[in-house]
């Protein structure tokens, strides 16, 4: 018996692993955070009203995403399109489009400790550039208009697991 218990918990370390072993804006983390974009009505509702309109007409805004220490190299992608009234996050990976269009896209980055230190709320988008930490390319205008929804955002890195190894 005692075997046998031994064995379902070392199945269930190997069964765990990948969870675990996922690091941080990788591109597994990244959806685990589109999924986790759509159950946040936050951003889903409040971004449809405020940011996803502008889209040039593509039906899409992208957004790449990665840990300044891990380099530029490490980008993950979150594709956030219009549905049923919605801002839904339909895809969350490797980067898929590599031209993006910087008055409607953005391109985020921080070093891990910054992206940690958003995710558990110790502070929001407006410290976290004002001081540096956070670092985008994107419509500036059009994110200082949505510093609300975007704090949710922020928060992603604290909801979703992942460890601190760069991502490959």
């Amino acid at each position: 018996m005692r075997k046998h218990q031994l064995s379902l918990f070392a199945a269930g370390l190997v069964a765990a692993a990948p969870v675990l072993a996922t690091p941080l804006m990788s591109a597994e983390w990244a959806a685990r955070a589109c999924e986790a974009w759509n159950k946040n009505p936050i951003l889903t509702d409040e971004l449809a009203e405020k940011w996803i309109k502008n889209d040039g007409g593509r039906g899409y805004k992208i957004v790449h995403m990665y840990r300044t220490d891990c380099g530029e190299a490490t980008k993950v992608e979150l594709k956030i399109v219009p549905q049923g009234g919605k801002a839904i996050c339909a895809y969350g990976g490797k980067p898929q489009h590599t031209n993006l269009n910087m008055d409607m896209d953005y391109v985020m980055h921080a070093e891990t400790k910054r992206w940690r230190e958003m995710g558990a709320g110790e502070y929001g988008p407006m410290r976290a550039m004002m001081f540096g930490r956070l670092k985008f390319d994107g419509p500036k205008a059009e994110a200082m208009r949505v510093m609300g929804p975007f704090e949710q955002f922020l928060l992603l890195p604290g909801k979703i697991p992942g460890e601190d190894a760069c991502p490959r």
